[in-house]
């Protein structure tokens, strides 16, 4: 059997952090038994999908190297095929037409709820003769549920799982305007496209029962089903946008990169022992759907910072520097000339050591890029006393003097000023880190000085003194 999986996002909104991590394992999935994974988007819904949520999806995925390997395939072009379905059931019997008024259906409901019961459609229609139907109504066409025994589905995931028949209603499967339902379009895309592995979310554990009816109806063989537990936030509950959880889109604005986000939803209810850093490559050799947890995942943000802190340290610097460029002229409208690119990738290695994401080690990167005069942090401001001001300056003549301009050299001659004044280092160091960045922490402050250059050190103690 060839492994084909796909994620099917309804496009009414943007690509959230449970819906990547639903791409990302049916991904793992279908490469690691050399299958193929496919986009296919849900968008029946005509009043709430959108062009917009549309392509916050496509390119969310591209992002995360998610896309399908083939072009996505809208559901709403093959509504004439979910027609022809339809019209198969009810030809062979096995669906029917349902002539009742939404003033009927309520008074169903409200009957249940008065006897305390599940409000299911009665099935008031089911034999009655269609000759029989009220003019001028457009029906519905109800599928024609087992009435007795059980349905069990071996659940990848959940194991097996059973409902009693009667538990389900003859669910509607066109509606009035002529328009397939979503549970019956997703069956037959998912058969037309040779679908064997159905993963996605729990909270889609009972449609499967109810899809299974349409299998079943049809003759099809039904895919295997792997229903993965959602993700919830930090307090148990249902994971929303006060814990942190937003589109992907924000991530990536906010300085994530891809592969640590990818390798964390990957961590998010799937492990192999204890290791965290997990490649692409990795998760496609170890991958296994039956090792994903049947308890709700917690998402925590700072799990994620400090496995994106990772890969920024393990990244090359080459395309730090490009992302840090990227993130600039976006977000600023600043270019780099080639010295102050020069200055950028040079002190890329001590800066990424600081950083959880590339929105602070660009910021953190403007001491290498901006122009005197500095605009100072508060804290910086007040570490600037008049007298730190002018015992600063006093080292505007050792540093002219410089021949070798290296960080021992460098070292050498403040550490040498500081005690021919009589004073601790670092009344020397904290106001000189505050003239020459606008701030109070930095990287080692030898290697600030020896990539800033001697020129621009110079006019920067010059331009606050």
């Amino acid at each position: 059997m060839t492994v084909i999986t796909r994620f099917a996002p309804s496009p009414t909104g943007l690509l959230h952090i449970g819906g990547a991590r639903t791409a990302l394992f049916n991904y793992l999935f279908a490469r690691s038994n050399n299958g193929k994974y496919v986009l296919r988007i849900e968008d029946t819904d005509r009043e709430r999908s959108t062009k917009e949520a549309v392509e916050a999806i496509i390119n969310g995925l591209d992002w995360l190297k998610l896309s399908g390997d083939e072009q996505p395939i809208y559901q709403y072009s093959r509504q004439e095929r979910h027609r022809e379905v339809v019209n198969t059931l009810l030809k062979q019997g096995k669906a029917y037409k349902c002539y009742c008024s939404a003033h009927e259906l309520e008074e169903i409901r409200a009957l249940a709820r008065r006897e305390g019961k599940t409000a299911l459609y009665d099935r008031r229609w089911r034999e009655k003769d269609p000759t029989t139907a009220p003019p001028n109504v457009n029906p519905v066409v109800r599928l024609k549920s087992p009435l007795k025994g059980s349905t069990m589905i071996d659940d990848l995931v959940q194991g097996r799982v059973a409902v009693k028949n009667e538990q389900l209603d003859d669910f509607v499967i066109l509606r009035a305007d002529g328009t397939p339902t979503y549970m019956l379009s997703v069956v037959v895309d998912d058969h037309d496209m040779e679908i064997s592995h159905v993963i996605r979310g729990d909270d889609h554990l009972n449609n499967a029962f109810r899809q299974y009816q349409i299998y079943a109806a049809m003759d099809w063989p039904t895919p295997k089903f792997a229903h993965i537990p959602l993700i919830h936030g930090q307090d148990g509950t249902k994971l929303s946008k006060r814990h942190g959880a937003l589109g992907i889109d924000a991530y990536k604005d906010q300085g994530y990169l891809p592969e640590a986000l990818c390798n964390y939803l990957l961590r998010l209810g799937w492990g192999h022992e204890n290791e965290e850093i997990i490649t692409r490559e990795q998760a496609i050799a170890l991958f296994e759907i039956g090792a994903v947890g049947k308890s709700p995942s917690r998402f925590d943000i700072k799990k994620l910072d400090n496995i994106n802190s990772t890969y920024m340290r393990e990244m090359s610097e080459a395309r730090l520097s490009h992302l840090i460029e990227t993130h600039l002229f976006k977000n600023l409208n600043v270019t780099l000339d080639p010295i102050k690119l020069e200055r950028l990738n040079r002190g890329l290695s001590g800066l990424k050591l600081r950083a959880k994401n590339i929105n602070e080690l660009a910021a953190s990167a403007m001491i290498y890029i901006v122009s005197p005069p500095i605009n100072m942090d508060e804290k910086a401001d007040n570490i600037l006393s008049k007298d730190a001001r002018q015992l600063i300056r006093g080292l505007l003549e050792p540093l002219n003097k410089l021949t070798n301009w290296s960080k021992t050299e460098i070292e050498e001659t403040l550490k040498n000023f500081a005690t021919c004044r009589d004073i601790k280092f670092g009344s020397v160091a904290q106001p000189l880190r505050a003239a020459l960045t606008g701030t109070t922490s930095s990287p080692d402050i030898f290697e600030v000085i020896e990539i800033l250059g001697k020129e621009e050190v110079v006019q920067r103690i010059e331009a606050v003194c």
